[in-house]
């Protein structure tokens, strides 16, 4: 499953941990599934100075999480 956490519509370049709270919220209706973290669509509509800040915080926040996810086991 991946849900998408990045609204490539708005000019909003969203920060790591408001994408760490997307997935967490992900996490808990698709917790038996890997979750691979993708932007909502295609990044036509906006910048590179916009994308690529939000995908390296997609980044992050995936990595983050997958740490949590991992030392909680």
């Amino acid at each position: 499953m991946d849900p998408g956490v990045y609204d490539i519509y708005s000019p909003v370049v969203p920060d790591v941990e408001w994408l760490r709270s997307h997935l967490e919220k992900s996490r808990q209706y698709l917790q038996s599934e890997p979750i691979w973290v993708n932007p909502d669509c295609g990044l036509k509509t906006r910048r590179w100075s916009e994308v690529l800040p939000a995908i390296r915080n997609m980044v992050e926040a995936a990595v983050a999480v997958r740490k949590e996810l991992e030392s909680a086991q």
